[in-house]
């Protein structure tokens, strides 16, 4: 298993920036896939982004595309979710999980073994 801790969640303003950090111990990124994950008040967790095991592909959901780079630090095992022109709608708690085995989905949070205990993000209009 992981041990995952997410940080830099805070209220900002629409169209500004935030960048989520996970700290990750107990296995490298090399053996395992990572993803970003959000839920926000009254509605389903929801997919934002991941990272195969090998660093080179990555994933985003379509409401993230173009605004939202997942990134890792493999010396420092941590993960990372550059947020960029926010909206209002990107409000919720975001996650940070891992997946220590192959599979080919990586959307699906099932498919996830690890989770972090979430960081509060909040984009005031």
């Amino acid at each position: 298993q992981v041990q995952l801790v997410e940080s830099g969640g805070g209220v900002v303003q629409a169209g500004t920036s935030l960048r989520l950090s996970c700290a990750a111990s107990g296995r490298t990124f090399s053996s395992v896939s990572m993803g970003w994950f959000r839920q926000a008040p009254g509605k389903e967790r929801e997919f934002v982004a991941a990272i195969r095991r090998s660093g080179v592909s990555t994933y985003y959901a379509d409401s993230v595309k173009g605004r939202f780079t997942i990134s890792r630090d493999v010396a420092k095992n941590t993960l990372y979710l550059q947020m960029n022109s926010l909206k209002p709608e990107d409000t919720a708690v975001y996650y940070c999980a891992a997946n220590s085995r192959s599979t080919v989905v990586v959307a699906s949070g099932s498919v996830y073994d690890s989770w972090g205990q979430g960081t509060q993000v909040t984009v005031s209009s």
